[in-house]
């Protein structure tokens, strides 16, 4: 029977849930002197794929349990085996070979050491008792993520530990607003020769906000099973920074359109409509720089992402903002 699986084991080693009843098989061996040897000896309950090994006990290859049924009987295993094994490393976690399941869509991986020596294998019925259980807490853990929090550290925990979770994160959120406030201080004669700008300036954080959590969102769901490379981050900004360009093309548009018809100013108007664009078109650049940085340092992003994205965006937001208005005004 599986062992069922539960969220507090998701750090474990894979090792210590893998089973050990492992099918292996030697790649000298034919089809006939592998089903005898089976036939003798049997390997355990589950078999979905035998694994093959050299002469060392290394792993060299796999066999899927229908094309050794199929096979003819006088071919050799290594002449029919998949020598491309995917494997998942000994010293890897529990969450992180529920990641090879969704990447590579087996049924079963074999857990190797160093030497490719076989340890133990997984197979999906470890996971899928537990998967739905996972996805209902992941929407509401999502939130709390995008604002530096988990919930796991704060759930029974005393309000001193969960003080030390949260606090850190809401210094950056300081850290960031006394920043915007300073930027602001610095355009306060543009603000004075054009109070409308003012009016609209929620409106313009909390649109550049919308898009970078967004991007940041998309990030951190395609860094669970991809490697940032440089590749795959100039695909991802040119899709992100097109889709960026037609929402703060439209929301400018709008918004301009509305400050034009309301106050019968069209600099102004042109300002906020501009200021939409670039700040969300800057927000669409962050809010996939910064899962990908974390990323990269080994970071988690999950949990550093939000505030940082946020941070970054209000601040280049105003920047755009009142740097166009003091220079169209």
């Amino acid at each position: 029977m599986p062992v069922t699986l539960r969220s507090q084991h998701l750090h474990d080693p894979i090792v210590a849930h893998a089973r050990k009843d492992i099918p292996s098989l030697r790649q000298e061996m034919t089809v006939l002197e592998a089903l005898t040897t089976i036939r003798q000896h049997g390997v355990g309950e589950r078999i979905i794929y035998f694994y093959v090994l050299d002469a060392e006990n290394r792993l060299v290859g796999v066999l899927p349990t229908r094309r050794l049924l199929t096979t003819d009987l006088e071919k050799r295993l290594a002449d029919i085996m998949i020598n491309q094994v995917i494997v998942i490393p000994q010293i890897a976690t529990v969450l992180e070979a529920c990641e090879f399941f969704v990447m590579h869509k087996f049924f079963a991986f074999p857990v190797v050491d160093e030497q490719k020596h076989i340890v133990g294998v997984v197979d999906i019925g470890l996971f899928t008792e537990e998967v739905l259980d996972l996805a209902e807490r992941e929407q509401s853990d999502a939130v709390f993520e995008a604002i530096g929090l988990r919930i796991s550290q704060v759930n029974e925990t005393s309000p001193i530990r969960a003080f030390r979770f949260r606090f850190p994160w809401l210094l950056t959120t300081i850290g960031s607003g006394l920043v915007c406030a300073l930027l602001t201080s610095f355009f306060e004669a543009t603000l004075a020769q054009s109070l409308v700008l003012a009016f609209f300036l929620t409106l313009v954080l909390g649109l550049g906000e919308s898009v970078s959590i967004q991007s940041m969102t998309v990030a951190i769901q395609t860094l669970r099973f991809t490697r940032p490379t440089f590749h795959w981050y100039a695909q991802s900004l040119k899709r992100e920074a097109t889709t960026a360009l037609f929402l703060g093309g439209a929301c400018g548009v709008v918004v301009a359109i509305i400050v034009w018809a309301w106050r019968g100013e069209p600099m102004p108007a042109l300002v906020i409509g501009s200021g939409i664009l670039c700040s969300m078109g800057a927000a669409c650049l962050v809010g996939l720089s910064v899962p990908a940085l974390l990323h990269a340092f080994r970071l988690d992003p999950k949990i550093a992402a939000g505030p940082l994205t946020l941070a970054i965006t209000d601040t280049l937001t105003l920047l755009f903002y009142f740097t166009l208005a003091t220079v169209l005004l």
